[in-house]
């Protein structure tokens, strides 16, 4: 393969969403680690173009073997796909909003199944169903969320492009498919804990198979990809979900709008790209208990802006101030300290 041109900076945004979208992918969509083969031959392709391709591809029909390997080091006790180690999952979708995923357990299994109208969670171990209403559809194009690994991708860029260096590392092989390598990397003045987002995007589909963060360490932070994946129509039964005989059904409260926040309570984001930190007054809004599980995993920490506690992770900070303000981002103590300061 030919070289790449001079990487190109991209668009504007913030980190908290590029890693938000990459999460709800590894949920929702099949991205995950899986392990590369040779590097195979494929047509040249500039960053841009390779980054176009993705944002225009429509989202795929599939199943995949999905696997993460977690090392945020998140204290305390996570979900699977929050907590250090290994994860795997079996998912599917039919390229329109309905999709299925299954997570293996010691215990048993716990399967989720949106049929477009409804999402259900069940749990094999104590034969439990949970039954969630949709949301109320949004003005994005079918598939534009969380289960739309092309989604994913534009949030990625459009959180980080603007800062970052955007280039096309080669070529690699994930789960038996040619793949381009796409790199984000971000500009030397960025006060990030992070320094490198790769994607492994299918050169023929142009669907996402693999997402890797890398921080200080040598160690990646979160990676997330396919270990076996086969695109295609799939059985629509397995996008429908009738309860067993005997399991405990239960209704979820439907959603409604979020309560408007009061005056100077309303999140906002300071600085953009990389360091971007987000700031609440969450004031009066957190649990006794969620505050005592604060005061177990969070260290002591002062500053202009007040006391609090910090909860230091390998992707980034969090301060959760004494007087009820939160500050969050992939950066350091004294970036989120600055942060509150102003």
């Amino acid at each position: 393969m030919s070289s790449d041109p001079p990487p190109r900076r991209l668009r504007r945004g913030g980190i908290a969403a590029a890693l938000a979208a990459a999460v709800a992918v590894a949920l929702t969509a099949g991205l995950v680690t899986s392990r590369a083969s040779a590097a195979p031959e494929l047509p040249p392709v500039t960053a841009e173009e390779l980054v176009a391709s993705v944002i225009e591809a429509e989202p795929v029909a599939g199943a995949a073997t999905v696997s993460v390997d977690n090392g945020l080091g998140l204290p305390g006790a996570g979900s699977e796909f929050l907590t250090d180690g290994s994860s795997t999952a079996r998912v599917w979708s039919d390229g329109e909003g309905r999709g299925r995923l299954a997570l293996p357990r010691p215990d048993g299994e716990r399967t989720y199944v949106r049929d477009g109208a409804t999402t259900w969670v069940y749990d094999s171990a104590d034969r439990s169903a949970v039954r969630l209403p949709e949301r109320p559809a949004r003005t994005e194009r079918p598939g534009a969320a969380g289960t739309d690994p092309q989604a994913a991708a534009r949030e990625i860029v459009t959180a980080l492009g603007e800062r970052s260096t955007v280039a096309v590392d080669g070529t690699t092989e994930v789960a038996g498919r040619p793949a381009y390598t796409l790199v984000l990397t971000p500009l030397p003045d960025e006060r990030t804990v992070l320094r490198e987002v790769r994607a492994a995007v299918d050169a023929h589909t142009r669907t996402p198979l693999e997402l890797t963060v890398l921080g200080i360490g040598t160690d990646p932070v979160l990676r997330i990809g396919v270990d076996e994946v086969e695109f295609g129509p799939q059985d629509p039964a397995l996008f429908s979900f009738t309860p067993p005989p005997g399991a405990a059904v239960q209704d979820a409260p439907g959603h409604t709008p979020a309560p408007k926040p009061r005056d100077g309570a309303a999140p906002t984001v300071v600085g953009d790209g990389w360091d971007a930190v987000v700031v609440q007054d969450a004031a009066g809004t957190l649990p006794d208990d969620v505050r005592a599980q604060l005061d177990g995993i969070g260290a002591p920490v002062s500053g202009p802006w007040g006391t609090g506690r910090e909860i230091a992770t390998n992707a980034g900070s969090a301060i959760v101030t004494d007087d009820g303000r939160f500050a969050a981002g992939a950066v350091g103590a004294d970036v989120l300290g600055a942060a509150l300061a102003r």
